[in-house]
């Protein structure tokens, strides 16, 4: 297996250091860029080996910093505080993901993807991110959410750039029935390609091996399965031709 490059990248929002995590497999030749929400806890271990699970030699991983430098959650409570903050200001969290947005096609750039062949997917608080990306005209070629949140300060008012696929546990308590008819009938409004999926008796986190909340937060390696394959589905079609 070739060796993973896993490489600090520094950029600013609005005078503030914010430090993601360059990720692609070494003497590769990559021809896709995938920009990576983490969850709540942001830049973090766990966010990492999420990201060399998703790597392969077509691709480039910008694992974003969600939170500035200064902000690295060191346990629940914490990573809900950060959370709590960035999701009160919305215009403020969309400057701060298009900012890692650009510096991922920068990066890229530089390994040989082309400026248009980006797209998006995060978990949790990152699937949250992703769909804010979406809603505010980032330019990418999909956006994919985990288990992500629905709800926004900020509804979109034009169609997004690319399809909008939310990946959902059906017993998620964090994503209301009403959170969903909602979600519908802002992506309908907007005119957006969008897909939403629920998978039966899946809670939040079902990607995240260390979650094991019951009736809250639990891994399903089942389900995981499947919504991988979704969003692998997914991307091989917007990216399908070179």
């Amino acid at each position: 297996m070739s060796e993973i490059i896993n490489r600090p990248v520094d950029y600013q929002v609005q005078g503030r250091d914010y430090q993601g995590h360059l990720l692609y497999q070494d003497k590769a030749t990559p021809d896709r860029a995938l920009l990576m929400a983490p969850n709540f806890a942001g830049i973090s271990a766990a966010a990492m080996a999420q990201a060399e699970k998703r790597l392969d030699a077509r691709t480039v991983i910008l694992v974003l910093d969600p939170f500035g430098v200064d902000v690295r959650p060191q346990d629940a409570q914490q990573a809900m505080e950060a959370m709590t903050r960035a999701r009160a200001d919305v215009q403020q969290l969309r400057e701060v993901l298009l900012a890692a947005l650009a510096t991922l096609r920068q990066e890229a750039g530089k390994l040989g993807v082309a400026e248009d062949r980006v797209a998006v997917f995060g978990f949790c608080f990152g699937g949250a991110c992703a769909l804010e990306l979406a809603r505010c005209g980032a330019d990418a070629r999909a956006f994919v959410s985990f288990h992500g949140l629905l709800t926004t300060q900020q509804p979109a008012t034009a169609s997004p750039a690319g399809p909008v696929l939310v990946l959902n546990g059906a017993d998620d308590p964090m994503v209301s029935a009403e959170d969903q008819q909602a979600f519908k009938a802002e992506m309908d409004a907007a005119q957006a390609d969008w897909t939403l999926v629920n998978y039966s008796a899946t809670v939040h986190s079902f990607t995240d091996p260390n979650a094991n909340i019951p009736g809250r937060s639990v891994y399903n390696p089942v389900v995981a399965r499947r919504a991988f394959a979704a969003m692998d589905d997914l991307l091989e079609e917007v990216f399908g031709g070179l």
